[in-house]
């Protein structure tokens, strides 16, 4: 894979991470949504791997395939 499309997709992936955290924190009543310790240790531990550069992306296109399988 390029270099450049990797970083496009370790920033992606990072973005992602972050939205999806900040996304929980906005909710009209988060105490109803409330993440455990350990989720937010992986969250922090998943932005720290994206920003290091230690994490691999994958191609949208199989992840949004695993995630309509469990919806199915």
């Amino acid at each position: 894979m390029d270099k450049s499309l990797d970083k496009t997709t370790m920033l992606l992936t990072g973005e992602l991470v972050s939205s999806v955290h900040h996304l929980n924190l906005s909710l009209e009543d988060p105490d109803a949504y409330e993440l455990s310790p350990e989720q937010e240790a992986e969250i922090r531990k998943s932005i720290r791997k994206v920003k290091s550069g230690k994490a691999g992306g994958r191609p949208a296109a199989e992840i949004l395939g695993e995630i309509e399988a469990r919806l199915k």
